[in-house]
């Protein structure tokens, strides 16, 4: 009786000093005056500048969490600050539940969520559960051949944009990934070492400031937008700017990777970035207790998701693989595809078949889902030997649609985020007729130019001219039946400064020379002729 007794007390003492993992949400942010009064203390000058340019205010969730708020938590007995978030005004916090509960008696703190759903029930205590590592979805099969990336661009029409110099060139791409070996070594990224276009990163997992260390996924992810080797490699954006954050811990499943996903992405916010890749996405954790179901896949539930949305409310798009869950008793898509706002790409073959391994929509609450598809079985990749060779996954189709965005985003610099958004979705093969293996469809970057522009019958008798403002080179995109084109364009005294002659695939001209101000064009073409105002930054 006495060996039972002490058994029963040993479990009960191993129940009460378990560990969990919670979020506790503060009531205010009491320096919030001073931050909105002096918002360099808090955003880059190119994050303000991101927000001026899409007309979005400053308010209380860009303001970073009271410092004596995380000061009194992180002093409190029993608890281990992991993560903060202020978007959400939390901290991730891990402790026992009594300890965890304790936290509920400090003034500012307005509840306590606990990863386990289960003790959000008036705090009571569940039986302990067996638990054992989860397949991580940004698990990968790769094969080390010959490759060509040709067709994964080609596919979305990306090469147009290539041909005409939209290349990602002034866009900034934040990657939220496992690890990033190699690529401060490898012979890929060496064109993007030498023209400076890695700014920077942090290692979330291990809280600090190596980020060329960790799982090989995100180097093998960046090789798809940023990559580069002769006649067998070539990124979506090969001249875009590129920040490395570590957010996945490899050695486990927790949703601990989530609040360091939302942590990287208020970083990624105040740096100035513009767009948002990460190959990620959480369903099922090691503690079954804290895994998701598809009812959480309505983009508020999960932690990760409603990070996402705020992302894309101060003007960033957040690019995300759905999933690789297709052909599995769970096949829907993970988050934070489910985010409202989030663009979800699903993956495809070379053929543009529907991958079978690539999850399926809709969201929970019947939102189309996954939003469009690129090539994600067989993508062209390197690894970190800097070997090329091709890798399945919708994390390939993922970064591969970010870097078509930052090419797109820079072709059209005055579009908004929820503008380009809807362009590359009208652009889509599917948009009228969307199902929930392929969303909208395979988009057409090319087209998304068009209808970003508000070109709804491009074989009309109209002429594009874009970007509109430009500094340097701007495009004529010529309308069916029209081969070539007279372009002159006269100052505000109506006096001559250009004229030229444009015909071919790719017809443009310069203004780089030309002093910042407003221009009249006119077009020519046979009968036709066309007038408006062009910008010069």
């Amino acid at each position: 009786m006495k060996k039972i007794t002490f058994i029963i007390v040993l479990f009960l003492s191993f129940l009460a000093n378990a560990q969990e993992d919670a979020w506790v949400y503060f009531t205010d942010k009491p320096d919030a005056a001073y931050f909105l009064a002096n918002p360099l203390e808090m955003l880059s000058q190119r994050a303000l500048d991101r927000r001026t340019a899409q007309n979005i205010a400053l308010d209380n969730k860009d303001v970073p969490i009271s410092e004596s708020y995380i000061s009194q938590v992180t002093v409190s007995a029993g608890i281990t600050v992991k993560a903060k978030s202020k978007w959400l005004n939390a901290l991730h916090v891990r402790g026992t539940v009594a300890n965890i509960q304790n936290l509920q008696n400090l003034s500012f703190v307005d509840h306590v969520e606990f990863a386990n759903r289960n003790l959000n029930v008036a705090g009571r205590n569940v039986a302990q559960t067996d638990f054992s590592p989860v397949n991580k979805m940004l698990d990968t099969q790769v094969t080390f051949q010959y490759g060509n990336s040709s067709n994964q661009i080609q596919m979305l029409n990306g090469h147009l944009l290539h041909q005409q110099n939209y290349t990602g060139t002034g866009k900034i791409i934040a990657v939220l990934d496992a690890g990033f070996p190699g690529v401060n070594t490898i012979s890929p990224f060496q064109r993007i070492r030498n023209n400076n276009q890695i700014l920077g990163g942090y290692n979330f997992v291990g809280r600090n400031s190596n980020f060329y260390t960790g799982g090989t996924h995100g180097t093998m992810v960046l090789s798809t937008m940023a990559g580069y080797t002769v006649n067998q490699l070539v990124g979506t954006a090969p001249d875009a700017s590129y920040y490395l954050f570590i957010t996945e811990d490899v050695s486990s499943e927790n949703p601990l990777e989530e609040s360091n996903w939302v942590e990287a992405a208020e970083m990624a916010d105040s740096l100035g970035v513009d767009i948002i890749n990460t190959s990620l996405g959480y369903f099922g954790y090691d503690n079954p207790n804290y895994s998701h179901t598809y009812e959480d896949m309505n983009g508020t539930t999960a932690f990760i998701s409603r990070g996402a949305d705020i992302a894309f409310s101060r003007g960033m798009i957040c690019v995300v693989s759905a999933g690789n869950s297709g052909g599995s008793s769970d096949p829907y898509i993970s988050a934070p595809a489910d985010a409202v706002n989030v663009l979800a790409i699903g993956a495809v073959t070379a053929s543009k078949n529907y991958a079978s391994f690539s999850s399926i929509g809709p969201s929970f609450d019947g939102r189309v889902k996954p939003d469009v598809m690129a090539q994600g079985q067989a993508s062209v990749i390197s690894d970190t030997s800097g070997n090329i060779g091709t890798a399945n996954g919708t994390s390939f189709s993922g970064p591969i649609t970010a870097g078509m965005v930052a090419c797109l985003w820079q072709a059209l610099p005055t579009k908004t985020n929820a503008q380009i958004i809807q362009a590359i979705k009208e652009s889509a093969n599917l948009y009228a007729t969307p199902n929930d293996q392929f969303g909208y469809g395979i988009p057409d970057f090319s087209l998304a130019i068009q209808k970003a522009l508000g070109v709804s019958n491009f074989s009309s008798n109209s002429f594009i001219v874009y970007p509109n403002p430009s500094n340097s080179v701007v495009n004529l995109a010529l309308p069916t039946g029209f081969e070539n084109a007279k372009v002159a364009l006269f100052n505000s005294l109506g006096q001559q400064v250009l004229n030229a002659d444009l015909q071919g695939t790719n017809p443009h001209f310069s203004v780089e020379e030309l002093t910042s101000g407003i221009y009249f064009y006119k077009i020519i073409s046979g009968n036709f002729s066309q007038t408006g105002k062009l910008v010069k930054n």
